[in-house]
């Protein structure tokens, strides 16, 4: 009996010391994860993920999913969560409305994983940010609006009892020779994981290409952190660029992160040299891996909000991988009236810096809004593809304190709508909707399809003017529809299908690639036929 009990015991003692190991490594695993994510999510925020192969299992528990073949290269990239826009009753939800969008981060990034032999993760996919990477014939803008609007109509062609129907905005060109005086403050990562071929000295050659360009009587400013902030160049005349230069030349990587005392530090230099009327911008560049002092993302957002109210514009250029914040970087842009590119080549760097580089300046115009209301005697349902982090609510357009997007000088901005005609069933999952039945459209407006308003306003002001246009209903097939429409219907399909979309009908990448090679002739920069090329990249890592 003795030793009956002898026996009980021990195997009670290890059966406590087992379940000890456990929920320590338990408890150990969990505290790595939150550090390795580094997220602090308020209540009205998307979550940030991080793709680390640690944290997939976690991920998937908690309704995250990421690309089943991520391999060591994208561990500790972080993404915002994308929760796809559901189709919407027009009878109950007649309103959509959104800021504008010109970030082409995600493109670029896309492009970067494609090349490594890589599908990118789905939340690294921002469809939107897909389709304006590319310029499109949108006319130039005429009288005092800094920007022209166009709309088409044609089939969907992943779904042709569906219609697309394309927004598209042109800003006005501007030469560089007629923007006005720039004061401009670099803000530069130069710590220990901005060391590498693809980091500091990629943003060195960009930024040089930036310097070749500015005016005389343009001034910069270089200002670095990494264990702490630091000023290298003081406000400098690009008269004297010999010295911009050679202070860029001079910089090396080393340390850990201080963004937030990096951000404060440049955006008092940029007030201390505010020129009236000019662009007053700060320029930060990094791979967003903030791991000292201000890290949090909301915090972060919360001082970029606090210092756009001086009047200083904000562009955040993204370096590298394996630890690229890419959520984080586009907040910052976001609530900074700013833009948000994501620098993977030298070519990139020449496209954002170089060729696009009055865009990436001056602003022509901020806060810019779209609601669209249907005509439910023609549209059943809608759904808006991309934006899904832009979106407003409805008494949000009418609100002049509220943030929108960014138009640059130069600048396209493109919407694309997937719309159900009337008597066709729309298919919402079940997904409930909260606005009450509205009357049917009165008979006058039977052809018009939807009503698009724009609000926008000046770089310097603070009401907004409106913009009103009618969009007529067509049913022309997309082979018949413009190369702009045919093109982005091609990049549409090609998100939907990295994305692994439930939206994407019966969309391919043959489909894509045959609308996308029907819409290069004016491709002179080749943006398109590199396009053509991603989507064989895709078609074969997809398998």
């Amino acid at each position: 009996m003795r030793q009956e009990t002898m026996i009980s015991s021990r195997w009670l003692l290890g059966l406590l010391v087992l379940s000890s190991l456990i929920l320590s490594a338990c408890g150990d695993s969990s505290t790595s994860q939150r550090e390795a994510a580094n997220v602090n999510t308020p209540a009205d925020a998307e979550p940030v993920m991080v793709a680390n192969a640690a944290n997939t299992s976690a991920n998937k528990a908690a309704g995250i999913s990421f690309a089943d073949d991520l391999d060591r290269s994208s561990e500790g990239e972080r993404y915002a969560e994308i929760n796809e826009n559901p189709f919407l009753e027009a009878r109950r939800a007649p309103l959509s409305t959104f800021s504008v969008d010109v970030d082409t981060a995600s493109y670029a990034n896309v492009r970067r994983f494609l090349r490594d032999g890589q599908l990118p993760p789905k939340d690294a996919v921002r469809i939107e940010e897909l389709i304006n990477y590319f310029e499109y014939d949108y006319p130039q803008p005429v009288g005092d609006v800094p920007f022209s609007v166009s709309t088409e109509t044609a089939v969907c062609p992943w779904n042709t009892k569906h219609k697309l129907v394309q927004i598209g905005l042109q800003g006005r060109k501007v030469s560089l020779d007629n923007t006005p005086p720039a004061n401009l403050v670099f803000l530069l990562d130069v710590s220990g994981s901005m060391n590498s071929p693809d980091k500091l000295p990629l943003l060195k050659d960009g930024l040089r290409m930036m310097v070749n360009q500015l005016k005389p009587q343009d001034r910069v400013a270089i200002a670095v952190y990494a264990g702490s902030s630091g000023l290298v160049l003081p406000s400098t005349a690009v008269s004297n660029k010999g010295e911009i230069l050679a202070a860029l030349d001079r910089l090396e990587a080393g340390g850990s992160t201080n963004g937030g005392d990096g951000i404060s530090l440049a955006y008092t230099v940029a007030a201390n040299n505010f020129i009236q009327g000019g662009n007053n911008r700060v320029i930060l560049a990094t791979d967003g891996d903030f791991n000292v002092g201000t890290t949090s993302d909301d915090a972060l957002v919360s001082l970029i909000e606090q210092k756009r109210k001086s009047g200083i514009f904000l562009s955040v250029l993204g370096f590298g991988t394996g630890n690229l914040n890419d959520s984080m970087m586009e907040k910052l842009s976001n609530k900074g009236n700013g833009n948000y590119a994501y620098i993977d080549s030298r070519d990139e760097a020449r496209k954002a810096l170089g060729e696009q580089v009055a865009g990436t300046l001056l602003t022509i115009a901020k806060d810019v809004k779209i609601q669209v209301e249907f005509n439910p005697a023609l549209v059943a349902g809608y759904r808006l593809i991309g934006y899904e982090n832009r979106l407003l609510a409805d008494r949000d357009f009418n609100d002049d304190k509220k943030d929108a997007g960014e138009i640059g000088a130069g600048h396209s901005v493109t919407a694309i709508y997937e719309v159900v005609p009337a008597g066709v069933a729309v298919e919402n999952d079940g997904i409930e909707l909260k606005y009450s039945q509205t009357e049917r459209s009165d008979t006058r407006f039977a052809n018009e399809l939807m009503t698009v308003k724009l609000r926008y306003k000046e770089p310097a002001g603070g009401q907004s003017k409106l913009l009103t246009m009618g969009v007529l209903d067509d049913v022309r097939t997309i082979d018949s529809a413009s190369e702009n429409l045919r093109f982005a219907a091609a990049v549409v399909q090609f998100g939907l299908l990295l994305r692994d979309s439930r939206y994407r009908g019966h969309a391919d990448f043959s489909m894509a690639k045959r609308l996308a090679s029907s819409a290069v002739s004016s491709d002179l920069k080749g943006y398109r036929s590199e396009f053509l090329e991603l989507l064989d990249r895709a078609r074969n890592l997809k398998g």
